[in-house]
């Protein structure tokens, strides 16, 4: 069966390196490279698919302004010329897609917002409630705060770290080459190119990426399937085709030579299995007769259902869900910490305002976060 990973997502999240972006020599943007883009994003918009951009070149652009060096910047330096960098950045982005009509949301993220459970859940939402209002959100490390002990150190894993976090069915990472070989195959002759990697990443798939990058690039083979190890354990499917070629969605839609790596799940189902086997309940929430028959048919746990509140948990925590009879039905991950759950618990949607002084999300929890047990 031809798989067609492009042509059935719903949401994909798009990765662009520096050297396809930018001039290495001068640091101006490949404009019309990137306006061939911007047609290909409204093009996937135009058939109802959510797009997310996660941008190199901040840095690339950045440091020829300032007048940096060529060669390894010091971490000071690489801050100072991303947000020089960022800004020309964000800019060309939206001069190209504000042509469509489109509109772009810059978003810069840290490690820490992934690994921070409160952190994660805020940038989820935000992304989340970005794509629901039509927005194209437009990602890069935050460079100008980072460290080197809290950088992903390479776009390919924050890709990764992205459509994990907004469940999205496909990374694409635009690449100079076409897609995972046997070997590097500027080396190696006999390198043979693989089409497709089914279920997971191997040690001897692993072997194939050879070395690392430098320079501007931090990504290269090896990151690249570090991200899409990443992106098949959250259940998204992952592709590695050539980007510098214009119109690179296009190419896609029309055949273009990649390779895929498929999950065995879907993000839908990694992400419940998530919250049912891996996260420690912090919590639990006592549920009513009339909320055990909304979760049942699928619907969200709101503040109105749950009698009882216990534990002490912050928001974006694990909870156990309980049924009136004070047994295990259901684990998810609450919108509000354990005291302003106490607050709003047993009262509608429309008095959390006056009761939290602030509109909070409507949902104790989610639909998206929860999975029956």
């Amino acid at each position: 069966m031809t798989r067609r990973p492009l042509h059935d997502a719903k949401s994909v999240v798009i990765k662009i390196g520096s050297q396809l972006l930018v001039d290495p020599e001068t640091g101006h943007v490949h404009r019309r490279w990137l306006e061939s883009l911007a047609d290909d994003i409204a093009f996937l918009r135009n058939q109802g698919k959510e797009v997310t951009i996660v941008s190199s070149g901040a840095i690339a652009v950045g440091r020829r302004h300032l007048g940096l060096p060529t060669g390894k910047l010091m971490l000071a330096e690489q801050q100072a010329a991303a947000a020089t960098g960022m800004v020309r950045l964000a800019h060309a982005y939206q001069e190209v897609l504000g042509l469509h009509d489109l509109t772009v949301a810059q978003v810069l993220l840290t490690l820490d917002d992934s690994e921070n459970r409160r952190r994660y859940i805020n940038a989820r939402n935000t992304l989340t409630e970005l794509l629901r209002l039509g927005a194209v959100p437009l990602i890069n490390e935050n460079d100008t705060v980072a460290t080197d002990e809290i950088r992903f150190g390479d776009n390919d894993r924050l890709a990764a770290r992205v459509a994990a976090m907004i469940s999205a069915d496909l990374l694409i990472m635009l690449s100079d080459i076409d897609g995972l070989y046997s070997a590097n195959p500027q080396v190696d002759p006999n390198a043979v190119f693989v089409p497709e990697v089914m279920g997971y990443i191997t040690p001897e798939v692993e072997k194939m990426a050879g070395v690392q990058l430098s320079g501007d690039s931090r990504g290269g083979m090896v990151t690249k399937l570090a991200a899409a190890k990443i992106a098949m354990g959250a259940g998204t499917t992952a592709m590695i085709t050539l980007g510098k070629e214009l119109n690179p969605m296009q190419r896609i839609l029309n055949g273009a030579r990649c390779t895929v790596f498929v999950p065995e799940g879907n993000p839908r189902t990694a992400r419940k299995e998530w919250i049912a086997g891996s996260l420690k309940p912090m919590g639990r929430l006592y549920l009513d007769a009339g909320a055990m028959k909304a979760l049942n048919s699928g619907k969200s746990l709101l503040p109105a259902g749950v009698r009882k509140v216990d534990g002490k948990f912050e928001r974006g925590d694990a909870v156990a869900i309980m049924d009136p009879d004070d047994r295990e039905i259901a684990r998810g991950l609450v919108a509000y910490a354990y005291d302003e759950a106490g607050k709003i618990a047993g009262h509608k949607t429309g008095e959390i305002e006056a009761i939290l002084g602030y509109r909070g999300r409507d949902e104790m929890v989610h639909r998206d976060d929860l999975v029956l047990t």
